[in-house]
């Protein structure tokens, strides 16, 4: 019963999206204030119902109801609370529910704190959502139903993949949807405003707020994702330009290009068009992710391999509303009049090359992603695109990035003096310089990779700090505590993203590994750490059986740390996984992985001491904090923005 409440809601929630489509729009255009109203209660109502939809496949798999074939598929009832939890979204159909659930929970939101908004345009903006959620709900009923029923429901589920059960993919996916899904808000903010013809400084300060929202949570759950495989798969690595990895990292460079593309409309009402494009080109490359994810035409460990005629869905969906914004977009494009100039050197300049930069890595990336698709559509040829191309490829745009984003943030509007912004900067470079000659003293075979990165990490870090320091003019510390919180968080953010800079580059020169066969009681050295295997045994877990490694881990004859490195089993689906076993420091990890017993004794092990790996996930923390920071400032809400239009005497329609 539970479980047909929950499909008829997600029916209702289809046609109350359906009613948010057209009645807004038709108000809109007519200039009817209660049909344009219309669209808040609906927006509501609409995230009401597809909540409760969400909440009664969610009792469905908390009490292992199996004869939902869904729960079923995907659940077992020995499995953790939190996995029975996590498989609601650990699949196809229930994770494209949390998907329409994140699409109406921003479009409530709109609604509810929207008010400020000019009504057409907020009639525009949630009908634009809601076409976007109908399309989806219209998807997951005709082709995606969580709630079939099973006809004799059998007496146990065939368990959750075991890849995904794990806390850092429990809280990993509902972070990614709500990027992706984010971005669908400036997507209908984008549209909203070429129906209405109007795109200024205003619609900017609106947008700003959603896209980085967007951009904050992406961050988030790519570096969950980025820590689940470092740790879960045991392969040692942190990013593997995997498609899906590809899929959530393109609409992030994109959502990072808009954010700065939008700065620069709000205060120089340039770059318009460009703004407009990247709003598009954002919720559409998230959109051909979730193709890449669901339609099974390329594989990845952590994909939904699903039958490809729910991919032609999907890239339906993509074209119409992708296509149909752009063809709309080439039909307003004169009405997007940029009204100032300004000099290639000077921050509207650098903001340029920042998108340009950003928005051509994405493109790289793009191909390097969806080549090998091509390759054998066109060609009937089996290529792979591996690391190598991505990291000879996209690599140089990020050196550019980070050479240019320290100077844009100092360098004046309109027209700038290169010789000029660089004062402020030269402590920041001579620091940089240091930590280089750091890194090249340290480095034993002189790796460009360490020098150069920690360089640029550093470069970054120290030029965020001395823009603070800029900005404080001559009040020193007592204005510090008075800067905008925009002003900290485009800090912390650059900081977050030098860290990155720092771990990826360290960690890749200065990483040492080791495979071999090792003896009980033998001990090996690796790297300076002496490693000991001391015993191996096998432990029930509650739905796996785990070989489970006990290694002592000493440096100059002390121990360091007892690690348990694990193989275990899942006899559900017989499917083995890999527990790696990480002491984690603040400059290096010992990561350590038990394989597979040898013939002629012992067992298969690999070791690797991976030098600032957390240093990775530290940046990625800060860029996130760093959006929260920007987030929290006033100048950046809806009602801030409209009361100022108000006070200067602008009307608000």
């Amino acid at each position: 019963m539970i479980a047909e409440l929950g499909h008829f809601a997600l029916i209702l929630a289809f046609a109350v999206s359906m009613f948010q489509t057209i009645v807004p729009l038709v108000g809109a255009a007519k200039g009817w204030p209660a049909w344009m109203e219309a669209a808040r209660p609906a927006a509501i109502a609409q995230f009401g119902l597809v909540a409760l939809s969400f909440a009664a496949l969610s009792f469905a798999f908390v009490t292992s109801d199996f004869s939902v074939a869904l729960v079923y598929e995907n659940s077992h009832s020995a499995k953790p609370m939190i996995y029975k939890i996590s498989g609601v979204w650990g699949n196809h159909e229930g994770s494209m529910l949390l998907w329409v659930m994140i699409l109406a929970l921003f479009g409530a939101t709109a609604a509810a704190f929207g008010a400020q908004l000019p009504p057409s345009l907020r009639a525009r903006v949630l009908a634009v959502q809601a076409s976007i959620g109908a399309a989806f709900y219209a998807f997951i009923i005709f082709t995606s139903n969580p709630f079939l029923r099973l006809d004799v429901p059998p007496f146990d589920g065939r368990d959750l993949n075991p890849l995904l059960q794990d806390p850092g993919l429990a809280f990993h996916p509902p972070f990614l949807y709500l990027g992706y899904v984010g971005l669908s808000m400036t997507f209908s903010f984008a549209v909203a405003a070429l129906l209405e013809g109007r795109v200024d400084a205003a619609w900017a300060r609106w947008v700003r707020p959603w896209t980085l929202a967007a951009w904050m949570f992406l961050t988030i759950g790519i570096a969950l994702g980025s820590w689940w495989a470092y740790y879960e798969l045991g392969w040692g690595g942190f990013w593997f330009w995997d498609p899906v990895e590809n899929a959530s990292f393109m609409p992030w460079l994109l959502a990072a290009a808009l954010l700065h593309s939008a700065i620069v409309v709000e205060k120089r009402e340039v770059l318009k068009s460009w703004t407009i494009l990247l709003a598009i080109m954002g919720f559409g490359f998230s959109m051909i992710g979730t193709f890449i994810v669901r339609s099974g035409v390329l594989t990845s460990v952590h994909s939904f391999a699903s039958d490809p005629a729910r991919g032609v869905f999907i890239l339906a969906i993509l074209a119409v509303f992708v296509g149909g914004a752009l063809t709309l977009f080439a039909a307003r494009s004169g009405s997007m009049q940029a009204k100032g100039v300004f000099a290639p050197l000077s921050r509207e300049g650098a903001l340029v090359l920042n998108n340009i930069l950003l928005a051509v890595a994405a493109f790289v990336v793009f191909v390097g992603t969806i080549w090998p698709l091509v390759a054998e559509m066109l060609f009937d040829r089996k290529l792979s695109v591996g690391p190598p191309f991505f990291e000879k490829a996209f690599t140089p745009f990020m050196i550019m990035l980070a050479l240019v984003l320290p100077i844009g943030a100092i360098i004046p509007w309109k027209r700038g003096n290169l010789r000029r912004a660089l004062r402020p900067l030269r402590g920041a470079i001579m620091l940089s310089f240091a930590v280089m000659l750091l890194a090249f003293a340290v480095s034993t075979g002189h790796s460009a990779l360490a020098v150069i990165g920690a360089g640029l990490g550093s470069w970054l870090v120290f030029g965020a700090g001395a823009e603070l320091w800029f900005r404080t003019g001559s009040s020193g510390f007592a204005r510090l505590r008075r800067l905008p919180r925009a002003d900290w968080g485009k800090a912390i953010a650059h900081s977050g993203l030098g860290i990155t800079f720092i771990g990826i580059s360290l960690l890749m020169a200065w990483q040492v590994e080791d495979i071999r066969t090792a003896r009980i009681g033998e001990p090996f050295s690796v790297a300076g750490y002496e490693i000991t295997l001391l015993d191996v045994r096998e432990v029930q877990g509650p739905n796996y059986i785990s070989t489970t490694a006990e290694m002592e881990v000493a440096r100059d004859g002390k121990q360091v740390a007892l690690l348990y490195p694990e193989k275990r089993v899942y006899p559900v689906q017989a499917m083995p996984t890999t527990e790696a076993a990480i002491d984690s420091g603040f400059l290096r990890d010992i990561y350590l992985v038990i394989g597979d017993p040898q013939d002629g004794g012992g067992w298969a092990v690999r070791s690797y001491i991976k030098p600032f790996a957390n240093w990775i996930w530290l940046g990625c923390i800060m860029m996130a904090i760093g959006g929260m920071v920007s987030l929290s400032d006033r100048r950046w809400r809806v009602a801030a923005g409209a009361h100022r239009q108000r006070v200067a005497g602008v009307p608000a329609e």
